[in-house]
Formats: C-alpha cells, sequence, structure tokens
C-alpha cells in the first residue's frame, strides 16, 4: 500500500467537495420541479451567497492553474521552465507528443456531446438548470478521470500517466462548456477563463514542446513523481480485479454445484 501524497489527497478533497455540491444541486432542482417551479435555478441571476461561492472557488481554481504551484499535479505544471529537466533526447531536439489525429479526436467527441446537450436546449427539452447541472457533473467527472479511470487517456490519447497528458489544462474549458449557452455573465465568464487557459497552455506546446514529453522532460519520469497517483489506479484495479474473480469463482462453483444436484438421481421417500 502506497501512503497518500498531499496532491493526491487534495484531488479526493475536491472530489468530495463537488460531489457535493452536485448532489445538493440535484436535490434542490428536482425539489423546485416537484413543486411546479420552471425556473429552478432563477437564484442564479440574483447576487446570492451561494452564487458567489460556486463561482468563487471555481475562478480561484483556474486562476491558480496560470501559475506555478506545489499543490498541483504535474500534469498541468509541465508548461513552467521549472519542471523542465532536460534530458539527452532534448539536447537531440527529439519529443513526441502523439500524433494530432488523437487529440482531433478528443475535441470532436466533445463537440459532438456538447452540441447534442445544446441541441436538447435550445428546442426546450432541457433548461438551463440542466445545463448547469451537467457542468457540476464534468467537474466531479474530472476528479473521478484523475482517480480512477479516465476514458480520453484510454480510448483517445494512450497516456501513460496524467503526468504526461497532453490535454491536461483543456479540463476547465471541458468543465464549463455547458455554461457557455446560459445567458449569464458569471456563466461566461468561467468558461471565458477555462479557454485562455487551454489557449495558453496550447501556445505553450507549441513554443515548448520538449517540456510535454516524458523522453525529453525528466520530471515527469515515474522516478521523479511526486503523487505516485498510478500506483493508488493501480490498487483500485487490482482490488475490482480480485473481487470480480472471486465473484465468477463463487458463481461456476454455484453452477457446477447445480448441475451435479441435477444428474444425481432423485432420492424416492421412505
Amino acid at each position: 500500500m502506497k501512503k497518500l501524497s498531499k496532491i493526491s489527497l487534495l484531488h479526493y478533497v475536491k472530489l468530495v467537495m463537488r460531489s457535493l455540491v452536485l448532489l445538493c444541486m440535484t436535490a434542490y432542482y428536482i425539489y423546485q420541479r416537484v413543486i411546479g417551479n420552471t425556473d429552478p435555478f432563477g437564484f442564479l441571476r440574483e447576487a446570492t451567497v451561494i452564487h458567489f461561492v460556486i463561482f468563487g472557488v471555481f475562478a480561484v481554481e483556474v486562476m491558480l492553474r496560470f501559475f506555478p504551484s506545489r499543490f498541483e499535479s504535474m500534469g498541468c505544471q509541465k508548461q513552467f521552465r521549472r519542471n523542465y529537466i532536460p534530458t539527452v533526447e532534448s539536447e537531440n531536439g527529439r519529443h513526441r507528443l502523439g500524433t494530432w489525429r488523437s487529440t482531433l479526436a478528443v475535441l470532436l467527441a466533445w463537440l459532438g456531446l456538447n452540441g447534442a446537450i445544446a441541441a436538447l436546449y435550445y428546442t426546450d427539452i432541457i433548461d438551463a438548470g440542466i445545463l448547469v447541472l451537467v457542468s457540476l457533473f464534468y467537474a466531479v467527472s474530472d476528479m473521478i478521470c484523475i482517480l480512477f479511470f479516465c476514458p480520453f487517456q484510454t480510448w483517445f490519447m494512450k497516456n501513460k500517466c496524467c503526468g504526461s497528458c497532453r490535454i491536461y489544462n483543456w479540463d476547465y474549458a471541458m468543465m464549463f462548456t455547458p455554461l457557455i449557452f446560459i445567458p449569464h455573465p458569471l456563466a461566461h465568464a468561467l468558461f471565458t477563463m477555462g479557454a485562455l487557459l487551454l489557449i495558453v497552455w496550447e501556445l505553450a506546446v507549441m513554443i515548448h514542446p520538449e517540456r510535454f514529453d516524458v523522453e525529453t522532460n525528466a520530471a515527469l519520469r515515474c522516478a521523479n513523481c511526486p503523487e505516485k497517483l498510478c500506483h493508488h489506479k493501480k490498487q483500485l484495479q487490482g482490488f475490482l480485479r480480485r473481487n470480480f474473480d472471486r465473484y465468477r469463482v463463487k458463481e461456476n462453483i454455484a453452477l457446477l454445484a447445480d448441475r451435479i444436484q441435477k444428474k444425481l438421481p432423485k432420492r424416492k421417500g421412505k
């Protein structure tokens, strides 16, 4: 068992907090719809404490990403010069960031998903309240991708870990995508901040690609990783695999016993 690093622990804290916000907002939305309120999140258009707390927390998180920090994952910090440890490969100008096709595939998949959500919104099948909940769901999913399972890593990018993720700082722009359809300045402000973070990230990739590749930046290699998050993912996967195998064994034993029981001759009553 590996001890949780401070950064990993902070990710778990974010997961819990974001999950609580999502659950509370979902419960509130359902309650308001049950009592007949057609505008459950109407209070978000007013200067309420809840409004500014939620906006403020996410806004601060985004702003901190623009600067080097000891409390952030190396995955979103590798663009900074202080996190660049040159290797022999970097001196030779060799770097591999994967093909542009995988990055484009992620972009198209994301645009397709949110395009479908937008279509549901503009045809009045869902309301602005659902868009808020979808954005909060994305926020929770962001932590799940980091801590447990990331479909972008597994199905598209094929990167080894979050530390070498090519699209790590896309997360806030992706998280706030549904908010661009809501006519509210703070909703648009959150998406704009996330989009600006993405643009700065992509400019860094273009100018300093050697900082983003594990072959040319030794800071991204396992030996220098301060998080060891992959160990926790492997522990979870091992736990699930063992329990799944145990369940399959029990299931097979039950099936075998049932078959044996059916083949045995029935005992006649005395």
